[in-house]
């Protein structure tokens, strides 16, 4: 399948037009950023990890009833998607505080949030992604108020999945972000499940596994990454025999 023409660039993904209606050929790079494009670097096989790891867990998620743009992947690093019309959302599930949410709220860093807390930004790095109420969020008309009231219950039951997945790998789920798209009458998961978009903690020594690595100097991030798809491997080895 021949990448058409470049339709959309963003930090750390381009996505390309497919021979076929309907699809989009998304492009994982090499690129990672930080602090909204402030700190930049490129390394090697990054995209490929980051495309891997979202491969699996989209196909994990559709296999537990939650529908995702998810197709095929066509290399290590290309992953054939649906064409949807994207929600200008980023929405943030938390398990434990950590980042942000401790600068601008009274939350210490590792304190334990139960029930999760359900976070959604809006996506625009020109304004710096504001955080929006269901209020506002309504207003805006980005969502209906049924629409909105289920991708928050996709989000926990994505979020209980995922939180129980990695507990397995003897891992903390601290928080991670998705978004999600149109696609006809539907909304499914897109984007991407990454290292990039969520935070990962060993469970006894607390040590990162994502992002953070790279984003507070934490050690080599290439190594944190490849670490979460041996792990990932490992897991599949024992439970897709």
């Amino acid at each position: 399948m021949e990448k058409g023409e470049l339709i959309y660039m963003g930090k750390a993904k381009s996505l390309y037009a497919s021979e076929k209606d309907g699809e989009l050929i998304s492009c994982f790079r090499d690129d990672m950023t930080a602090f909204n494009g402030e700190k930049k670097d490129t390394f090697s096989g990054k995209g490929a990890y980051n495309a891997t790891v979202s491969a699996f867990f989209f196909d994990y998620l559709e296999k537990n009833g939650v529908k995702t743009h998810f197709v095929k992947m066509l290399d290590e690093s290309t992953m054939v998607v649906k064409k949807m019309t994207m929600i200008p959302l980023e929405i943030i599930a938390r398990n434990v505080a950590a980042g942000s949410i401790t600068k601008k709220l009274p939350f210490t860093e590792g304190q334990l949030l139960n029930p999760p807390v359900i976070v959604t930004d809006y996506k625009d790095d020109s304004r710096g992604d504001p955080s929006l109420n269901d209020d506002l969020i309504l207003a805006l008309g980005l969502l209906t108020k049924d629409e909105l009231l289920a991708l928050k219950e996709t989000t926990l039951k994505i979020n209980r999945l995922l939180y129980d997945f990695f507990d397995e790998l003897d891992l903390i789920l601290v928080d991670f972000k998705i978004e999600f798209g149109r696609y006809g009458d539907l909304i499914l998961l897109g984007d991407e499940i990454s290292m990039d978009s969520m935070r990962l903690w060993d469970k006894d020594t607390k040590e990162s596994f994502d992002k953070d690595v790279y984003r507070y100097n934490k050690g080599n991030v290439m190594d944190a990454y490849g670490k979460i798809v041996a792990k990932i491997e490992e897991w599949k080895k024992e439970h897709l025999k």
